[in-house]
């Protein structure tokens, strides 16, 4: 068999088995969110604790790059300098 031939029965049997193929199907439920009124303000004070862990972090990152881009412009004013 040539290579166009084979590649053609390839595609052919793909195009076949995605054609005949159904879909899964999931489990269904019909239960309706019921949690507390306490699950929903522990998930609240969780992201609340990693907003406010956010903040320095993004200071610091903020701070990295002014002392990168410091850096870069001295050495660059030095490099035309000499």
């Amino acid at each position: 068999m040539n290579a166009k031939s084979t590649l053609t029965a390839l595609c052919s049997a793909l195009t076949m088995s995605l054609a005949t193929s159904t879909g899964a199907y999931a489990a269904t439920t019909q239960k309706v969110y019921s949690s507390g009124i306490l699950v929903l303000v522990f998930i609240g004070f969780v992201a609340l604790v990693v907003v406010v862990q956010m903040i320095p972090a993004i200071i610091t990152l903020c701070g990295m790059i002014k002392g990168l881009a410091k850096n870069r412009k001295t050495a660059a004013a030095e490099a035309t300098t000499k």
